[in-house]
């Protein structure tokens, strides 16, 4: 009898078939219970300790995943969705992972009844062309330039967050900063939050206290203590090059064999840096930031010009000055013009707020960058506040590019549900049933906001149910009491755009796992020894392997 030939190493691990898709299957329900319970206004936190030792205290889908380490490939690539869904779009990173758990569950009869994953995953193709177009049938446009419209939209995104107690005013937070950082540029508009908004979390105060600038705040404060700390109207020079003397790139050796010579090198030192600062002085500013240093001696000219001089600020930093006073970052003292000062803020204003000193510069005639002040008791309740203001002004600059609202609180879902069930009727062949049991996978967004609050899932859902077969698609759940709700009257609407990217990512990925038919997952001596070694280690049901 022939030996027989091993191809793979040994080491490696392998599933294949049906096998391979069943473990990728529970791989993918496994990450998406994880989060089951962060849903809804009525969520439960997670607290994950990372292995710095530091503590993750939050009920956002995405910051939950990135802190879990998983093994298995599958449940790598659902932890990715959320991550993608956060950066696309800044919400829904909850609901992506559950609707798409439950879209991948319910392929599994028709896998057991040996049905191709091609045909299933054709049905799911069919199936989210038509929801979207039902979408498309219930989204309503909004006026981006109303204030309680937005406010009531942007509520929705925190209503189901840890800062839902203060939601009036986070969202009046979100929303200034996306107006202020909105420009148009060659009529195309432009909201660039990551770079434009800075938050700035100081402990201590109350949360109420928090508030969008209109300029920017940096932590530092002025180089030499007789400097001005309060100017109105100034004028600012912003710079990229250090205020000292320039030494040599390398290593310089200098052979001085006469005193005077030493006097002069010294000399010449003064000069350059007095040149520096003269170059400066002649544009009359008030204000000079630097990226760089500023020599003591530099600090004394200035000083005695009557020219305050900070250091050592951020090029981030700098360039949302840039965009809020109006002017321009130089490279070259020898360059400056009258063009580059910066006159556009109103005050100029360093305050000590508990140990540090903070550089404000306020009341700036038309800021095009802004800091949002957040204050708080703790570091881990201003992270967490911070992580949800950041999907807020996510909201809020989605609703500006594509002003479509849809209805919240599983009504948009269960209207899309309601939808397929009933197209399912007109599709001949295998496919209608792979197609019904997507329809039905919809259901998971309201049932699951009904068990988070403690409700009946049965009679509530059937209510539901029956409110949108009669074409009510605007009823959805009240997540607070577990009741079905006109969302009309309650006002929780959801951007268009997260509702069609939630929905895209979430059958996509299920289409990409049922395709996967061979897992191989090659195993190293190392990991080897150690694997039995942190199975002990963990909890029941988090071996995903």
């Amino acid at each position: 009898m022939q030996a027989p030939v091993i191809v793979l190493n040994t080491n490696a691990k392998r599933e294949q078939g049906k096998k391979a898709q069943l473990s990728n299957i529970q791989a993918a329900k496994i990450v998406s219970d994880i989060i089951r319970t962060c849903l809804g206004p009525r969520a439960m936190l997670k607290m994950i300790l990372d292995p710095m030792g530091g503590i993750v205290l939050t009920n956002d889908g995405n910051a939950i995943l990135r802190e879990v380490d998983v093994a298995h490939p599958a449940a790598k690539s659902m932890i990715e969705l959320s991550r993608t869904q956060d950066e696309e779009v800044g919400d829904g990173t909850t609901s992506v992972i559950i609707l798409a758990g439950e879209t991948i569950v319910s392929a599994i009869p028709f896998l057991e009844r040996n049905i191709h994953p091609i045909t299933i995953i054709s049905a799911y193709k069919k199936a989210l062309e038509d929801a979207i177009s039902i979408l498309d049938k219930i989204a309503l446009n909004v006026d981006v330039n109303n204030d309680e419209e937005m406010i009531a939209l942007i509520k929705s995104s925190i209503g189901t967050k840890f800062i839902s107690a203060w939601g009036d005013m986070m969202c009046k937070l979100a929303l200034d900063s996306v107006r202020t950082v909105s420009t148009e540029i060659n009529g195309k508009r432009e909201v660039d939050i990551k770079r434009y908004a800075k938050v700035e979390k100081i402990p201590g105060g109350e949360i109420e206290d928090s508030r969008v600038l209109d300029g920017v705040m940096v932590n530092k404060d002025v180089t030499h203590p007789n400097m001005r700390r309060r100017i109105e109207n100034p004028r600012i020079v912003l710079l990229d090059c250090p205020l000292e003397y320039k030494k040599g790139e390398s290593q310089t050796n200098a052979e001085v064999t006469d005193e005077r010579h030493w006097a002069r090198l010294l000399e010449i030192e003064e000069e350059q840096v007095k040149q520096l600062c003269d170059s400066i002085i002649a544009v009359k500013p008030d204000l000079v930031f630097t990226e760089k240093g500023v020599s003591d001696l530099a600090q004394h000219y200035l000083m005695k010009a009557n020219i305050t001089a900070i250091r050592r600020v951020r090029k981030t930093d700098n360039n949302r000055i840039a965009r809020a006073c109006g002017a321009t970052i130089v490279n070259q003292v020898d360059d400056l013009k009258e063009s580059d000062i910066g006159t556009g803020c109103g005050l100029f204003e360093v305050q000590k707020i508990g140990d540090e000193y903070f550089t404000f510069l306020t009341k700036c005639k038309d800021p095009k960058a802004c800091t949002i002040m957040l204050r708080g008791p703790s570091k881990d309740i201003l992270n967490e506040i911070e992580r949800n203001l950041q999907d807020a002004m996510a909201v809020a600059r989605n609703v500006v590019f594509e002003p479509k609202l849809c209805p919240g609180g599983g009504a948009t879902e269960m209207a899309i549900s309601v939808g397929l069930a009933k197209n399912s009727q007109n599709i001949s062949g295998i496919e209608q049933w792979p197609y019904k049991a997507l329809a039905d996978s919809f259901e998971v967004i309201p049932r699951t906001l009904i068990q988070n609050c403690g409700g009946n899932a049965i009679k509530v859902l059937t209510q539901l149910r029956a409110k949108h077969a009669q074409g009510q698609h605007t009823w959805g759940i009240d997540g607070t009491k577990g009741v079905i709700v006109d969302m009309k009257e309650y006002g929780i609407w959801d951007p268009y755009a997260v509702k069609a990217q939630t929905i895209k990512t979430a059958i996509e990925s299920s289409c990409m796992l049922l395709r996967v038919d061979d897992v191989v997952s090659g195993m190293s001596k190392k990991s080897e020894k150690e694997a039995p070694k942190h199975a002990a280690d963990e909890p029941e049901g988090m071996q995903l392997e």
